[in-house]
């Protein structure tokens, strides 16, 4: 199978007939063999009989409901297990990502050997105050600490070889990090293409202003994982060694002086800030070690509750 589409989805009824009718066109004027994975992320509206009514009509598109809403990593990350492509693409449901963009997106994997081609929404029609300043200085921050030399980090159109979302796991709300993903998993071949961003046709945005305090959040701990998430204790030993060894000598100092008879302990804020270092030093010597017996082992993080399964 040449593609696999990946739609993650909530409340968009309204938008997926003309979606699927636009994603047919294309692919049978390029000739493609492919199928589209749509994931509804516990829609409230008509979405899965949507779904439904698409897979009678053609089998090439299955679905996939969440009892509740988990969220678009969750969503995409179930996709990317269920599907069988060679090249996947996602895009969102919602009509801003062009589905005219995937011919030349497959074609980048292909032929230019590209392991993630990332979209790059140049000219935006969303509001300037509320998203594209913000975006810019996202995207900023994260080109910056992940030195991947992306313009658009989180837009939704995007194409993968499937041995990426195979070996990729999306979860929280990673799913605005899947390039810094994908390099610390090894996949370096990292593209970008400017692709059209339409103007929302139908419903809402399901984004609130909280995504950008998420979004640097998960920024740390994704940059942490990538460094140390094999060996947590790098990082805690690291920092438990300096600290330590600042309060050991700050207390050798300040037992001089007590001896030399210069200061009084009780009376001397030198004295309980060398004990505070050295406590701090342990406690995160114990992080350390707490922290390599229990990452990356949880069996529940990426468990969904299905509903319905076509």
């Amino acid at each position: 199978m040449d593609i696999s589409i990946v739609v993650p989805l909530y409340n968009e009824a309204e938008s997926l007939p003309h979606l699927a009718e636009w994603i047919d066109r294309v692919m049978k004027e390029h000739g493609f063999s492919y199928e589209v994975v749509m994931v509804d992320d516990g829609s409230k509206d008509t979405s899965w009989e949507e779904i439904e009514k698409l897979h009678a009509a053609n089998p090439a598109y299955r679905g996939i409901k969440f009892r509740r809403n988990y969220g678009k990593s969750a969503a995409l990350n179930t996709g990317f297990a269920a599907v069988q492509g060679d090249v996947v693409i996602t895009m969102d449901a919602d009509l801003q990502d062009s589905p005219d963009e995937v011919p030349e997106l497959f074609r980048m994997i292909r032929e230019e050997g590209y392991d993630l081609v990332s979209g790059w929404k140049k000219k935006r029609y969303d509001s300037k105050l509320a998203k594209n300043i913000p975006s810019k200085f996202f995207n900023g921050t994260t080109r910056m600490l992940s030195g991947i030399k992306l313009h658009d980090f989180n837009c939704g159109l995007k194409a993968y070889r499937r041995d990426v979302v195979k070996s990729i796991e999306v979860y929280g709300e990673m799913h605005r990090y899947i390039p810094v993903i994908a390099k610390w998993a090894g996949f370096s071949r990292i593209g970008e293409k400017v692709v059209q961003h339409r103007k929302r046709e139908f419903g809402v945005t399901k984004f609130g202003m909280n995504r950008f305090i998420n979004g640097y959040l998960d920024l740390i701990s994704i940059m942490f994982m990538s460094k140390f998430g094999k060996q947590p204790m790098h990082f805690f030993g690291a920092v438990g060694s300096l600290s330590f060894l600042v309060g050991f000598v700050a207390l050798v100092v300040v037992l001089c002086l007590r001896l030399a008879s210069r200061i009084s302990l009780t009376n001397s804020v030198w004295f309980y800030l060398s004990m505070l270092f050295i406590l701090m030093g342990m406690m995160l010597f114990l992080a350390g070690f707490v922290s390599e017996l229990v990452c990356r082992n949880s069996t529940t993080r990426n468990q969904y509750l299905i509903e319905k399964e076509l």
